[in-house]
């Protein structure tokens, strides 16, 4: 992948000297803008976002330390080089305890500068990839870090497992606030691309004005304002997975350039005649219907069925009430931890509350609730007057069936004992066991709940 090229302030007062250094960097593939004091430095520091600074240590006015002082508090990951005088080599130093990452000293030859110059962007380099990557293995997204154990989940968590070893196209659907997202992250960290990159961009959120150059990144003056070139998601999701949201907000062109990355794997930044070739995964996801756009001409049908390798649909919360009462132990128990509370339990009637109510905002619209009860409760029990006022008062309407606690208690009772049944195939000893209870009880209970226990004997 070609790397854009990087942006460098030359802060020098002797001009023959700056001139030359200038040119030859432009040479060897750097944007160059040039200083010839402090206070000119720290002008063009404020009005642009500079890779590398490289300043004399002693300058007329503002001298370099002030110089790499102004550039670190405004972009501390800047790589920093000092240029100093033999007898100003401790001010380097010490120049260094405060954020520089190399001196040169005069004079010097151009290759020792460029040797520097190199050496300090592969640390720079090698320090943004591993904090990435430290960052994203912290965030693991698991299966079973999706929360749910109802039979919608269950059989979406089988076909997880199915595609998460594909590299093929997946679209996922579902409403507002399922969770699509979170699906994506488990697909990719699942996935034999799991050290690479996860990009993910919501097409829905940015101006379609924006959106291409977001989306495939530009080279410097291909439009008003493209001062620099730009990586796009697409490349900087190479050998990984590009999650795109909202992927029915796209209009008929951009459609028309995802399709040929699908097709291709290459595509070219803005304004640039390169094609750069592309090696990524892309997770598409919508709560759009996308059949009804492609027929009514909204969508193309090319691209849906190159998104549509495999389809993933995430049910939103008010088919899945069984997996309510584990959603709400699960944010309680994350809440509680962040906001340094501590909450053992919600009581009854605020779980009856939960359970009424229809969750238009699906899961997400659980999660705000439930961090507002623990923001809002100053004890060890969330009551129904830490809920907001639309779940108070709350009533099951006539066309959403009411589930009470121990309805649910006795839906998620049901599926673990299936579970244990199907993981000892059918030996109620062994099941038993895995459950901790007695061999009597879960008689009790398969007889109570009508398990077939001949399902599960081999």
């Amino acid at each position: 992948m070609a790397e854009s090229k990087k942006h460098l302030l030359l802060v020098e007062d002797e001009a023959p000297l700056r001139e030359a250094l200038a040119e030859r960097l432009s040479e060897h593939g750097f944007e160059v803008e040039q200083a010839d004091t402090g206070e000119h430095a720290i002008e063009q520091l404020a009005e642009f976002a500079f890779d590398i600074v490289i300043t004399d240590l002693r300058l007329p006015g503002l001298d370099g330390t002030r110089v790499l002082e102004a550039a670190l508090l405004r972009y501390p990951d800047i790589v920093g080089i000092i240029v100093t005088g033999y007898g100003t080599v401790k001010d380097a130093v010490d120049a260094i305890r405060r954020g520089a990452i190399d001196f040169v000293t005069k004079p010097f030859q151009f290759d020792e500068l460029l040797h520097a110059l190199n050496s300090a962007l592969e640390q720079r380099r090698l320090k943004s990839e591993n904090a990435y990557l430290r960052s994203q293995l912290q965030e693991r997204y698991k299966f079973e870090g999706i929360v749910g154990r109802s039979p919608a989940m269950r059989a979406m968590f089988q076909l997880l497992e199915t595609v998460s070893a594909s590299a093929s196209t997946i679209l996922v659907t579902g409403e507002t606030g399922t969770g699509k997202e979170i699906v994506a992250r488990a697909i990719h960290h699942n996935s034999p691309r799991r050290a690479q990159r996860f990009v993910a961009l919501n097409c829905g959120a940015i101006p379609e004005t924006l959106l291409e150059a977001e989306l495939f990144g530009h080279v410097r003056g291909a439009f008003t304002g493209a001062i620099g070139n730009r990586q796009g998601r697409m490349e900087q999701a190479h050998k990984g997975t590009l999650f795109l949201d909202e992927v029915g907000t796209m209009s008929a062109g951009l459609q028309m350039k995802l399709l040929r990355v699908l097709q291709e794997r290459e595509f070219e930044r803005i304004g640039d005649a390169h094609t750069t070739k592309i090696d990524v995964r892309v997770i598409a996801a919508t709560n759009s219907d996308l059949q009804k756009m492609v027929a009514d001409g909204q969508f193309r049908e090319d691209l849906y069925y190159r998104l549509n390798v495999f389809s993933i649909f995430v049910p939103p919360l008010r088919e899945r009430k069984a997996d309510l009462l584990l959603l709400v132990d699960h944010f309680l128990e994350k809440f509680s931890r962040e906001h340094h509370k501590n909450i053992k339990r919600i009581s009854t009637p605020a779980i009856d509350m939960l359970m009424s109510y229809h969750w238009p905002g699906n899961v997400r619209e659980l999660e705000n609730t439930l961090e507002r009860a623990v923001l809002m409760c100053d004890g060890q029990v969330i009551h129904g007057h830490h809920l907001p006022p639309s779940l108070q008062t709350a009533e099951a309407s006539n066309t959403v069936t009411r589930v009470s606690l121990s309805d649910a208690v006795a839906g998620f009772e049901k599926d673990l004992i299936q579970d244990a049944l199907k993981t000892t195939r059918g030996n109620r000893a062994k099941a038993a066991r895995l459950l901790d209870t007695t061999e009597r009880v879960l008689n009790y209970k398969v007889k109570k709940y009508g398990v077939d226990v001949r399902r599960f004997t081999s």
